[in-house]
């Protein structure tokens, strides 16, 4: 399968570093120079912000699937190539699951965790076969691939199903490793 459109789930704030911006600018520039599209929560703010305006500023395109709510807290970008308004977060999560071929998160905070999570799951489930990837920017999600790995020695998450999530410090490493799997 060719990775025609990446889901990407980040943050809605910037986060006390730069260094988080420079990584999601450098991973629009990656995705853009791979042909591949961005599927993301539409919203104008923080890294999701900077992430669509980076891929559209390198000429690429930018669907943005955001719930009602958000859009009237005025915080929904209005330069994307798409915009898609939703009624519920369950029904922007099914949407984006049918728009992308595989799903990458980066740093962010309690929404990036649930949508990673459930994405997750539902390849776990067989409810899907897309590539996962994790970004894992200045060690951002150290602490939480310590957590995979105890849930896995203390028997809550399978082996195999920790498989399913490639992660990697460098964009153009989590893009080949996303299309590899993407092959298999």
């Amino acid at each position: 399968m060719k990775l025609r459109w990446i889901c990407v789930f980040c943050g809605a704030r910037a986060g006390v570093s730069e260094r988080y911006t420079a990584h999601v600018r450098e991973f629009a520039q990656a995705i853009v120079h791979q042909g591949i599209g961005l599927v993301y929560g539409g919203a104008s703010v923080g890294l999701m912000g900077t992430l669509a305006d980076a891929v559209l500023a390198a000429g690429g395109e930018c669907i943005g699937v955001i719930p009602q709510g958000l859009v009237e807290q005025e915080i929904a970008d209005p330069g994307l190539t798409r915009q898609i308004v939703t009624t519920s977060l369950s029904e922007r999560k099914a949407c984006m699951t049918e728009l992308s071929d595989a799903f990458v998160t980066l740093p962010g905070g309690a929404g990036t965790l649930d949508e990673l999570s459930e994405f997750w799951t539902t390849a776990q489930l067989g409810l899907h076969r897309k590539p996962i990837g994790i970004l894992n920017s200045e060690g951002y999600f150290d602490f939480l691939l310590r957590f995979f790995d105890r849930a896995i020695a203390d028997g809550f998450i399978d082996a195999r199903d920790r498989e399913l999530l490639s992660v990697e410090r460098t964009s153009q490493a989590l893009l080949d490793a996303l299309v590899r799997q993407a092959l298999d």
